[in-house]
């Protein structure tokens, strides 16, 4: 998903961090189109809808997920959720992608209604216009904010990474399966099936 950052702030200038009731008092559409917002540690992002190719393959992993997670009764996914990681200056994310398991039923929420249950398993659909170094902020994010599993899907490079807290970085290959044992049991998926175009 492109996003547009906001300037840093001039030293010794002031700079209003926004709040996450803010973000939820914005506009979602405007008159060039639909709209979303994440705040980063305060600061303001604009983002774009995501592209067909994206929400297609946000699509195949929600189904995925759904199928093999929500209906065995292992938890329920969200697409393109609020997730609030932090408060002071607030952090507010939207993953592609979200799988919160049972005994996380049912979450938290903030005031605004946005996530503060960090899902157990985030999926992050790479966009084109997405950096390494931007994907692994996110990563580690998520990890230090709770999450059990994150996966970083690259469509161009037909793999899916897997990152956990505990165990070393695993890439996934178009010939592999991929596995989310530790959020869902069984859940056994050929890469190739859930980036398929």
């Amino acid at each position: 998903m492109s996003t547009i950052t906001l300037p840093n702030p001039v030293p010794g200038s002031s700079y209003k961090l926004l709040t996450a009731a803010d973000v939820a008092a914005l506009p979602r559409r405007l008159p060039s189109g639909d709209v979303g917002y994440e705040l980063h540690r305060g600061r303001l992002l604009v983002m774009a809808p995501p592209g067909d190719s994206h929400a297609r393959r946000q699509a195949r992993f929600t189904a995925y997920l759904f199928n093999y997670g929500e209906l065995r009764g292992y938890g329920q996914v969200r697409v393109e959720v609020g997730l609030l990681l932090s408060r002071n200056p607030d952090h507010l994310v939207c993953p592609d992608v979200a799988f919160l398991t049972a005994t996380q039923l049912p979450p938290q929420l903030s005031p605004e209604g946005y996530l503060i249950t960090v899902p157990g398993l985030i999926v992050e659909v790479r966009s084109k216009n997405d950096t390494q170094s931007e994907l692994d902020e996110k990563v580690r994010d998520y990890l230090v904010a709770g999450a059990n599993l994150v996966w970083i899907a690259d469509p161009e490079a037909h793999t899916i990474t897997a990152y956990t807290s505990r165990q070393p970085t695993v890439t996934f290959t178009a010939t592999d399966i991929v596995t989310a044992d530790s959020v869902i049991p069984g859940f056994a998926i050929p890469v190739a099936e859930l980036l398929a175009p």
